[in-house]
């Protein structure tokens, strides 16, 4: 039985830091979900440099659907976990029902790997 991966994640997340995790993990046999807060098609952004700012900017990226709507989660059914980063993480780390899957994970010592901002969500459930 191929292992399941879950990642998690909303609207402006960074797209590399959701669509790369995605692509190895699938490319190393593993069966990947991607949960959000409700199945719908999510809208990431990409953070870049440009001449004259101080910092980086944001602009549209890509779009991808949610398998799943965090209350249809089965952390037990996961092998692991991958928290992406960009803005995403700002806002999710208050959903109630991503704290629990977060919680789960932690209480059943997997593995969960966090990108950028997605210690955000972590800080949130105390891991």
């Amino acid at each position: 039985m191929t292992a399941k991966i879950l990642l998690v994640t909303g609207d402006a997340a960074e797209s590399l830091e959701v669509l790369y995790p995605y692509q190895r993990l699938r490319e190393e046999g593993y069966e990947v979900h991607i949960a959000a807060p409700t199945r719908k098609k999510l809208r990431f952004v990409v953070h870049d440099f440009e001449d004259g700012f101080d910092t980086y900017t944001e602009k549209p990226g890509y779009t991808w659907p949610a398998d799943l709507a965090f209350t249809e989660v089965d952390p037990g059914a996961y092998a692991a976990l991958v928290v992406p980063g960009g803005r995403a993480p700002e806002y999710l780390r208050n959903d109630a029902e991503l704290r629990k899957i977060l919680k789960a994970f932690f209480d059943a010592d997997k593995p969960v790997a966090q990108i950028c901002h997605g210690p955000l969500i972590t800080a949130a459930v105390g891991g």
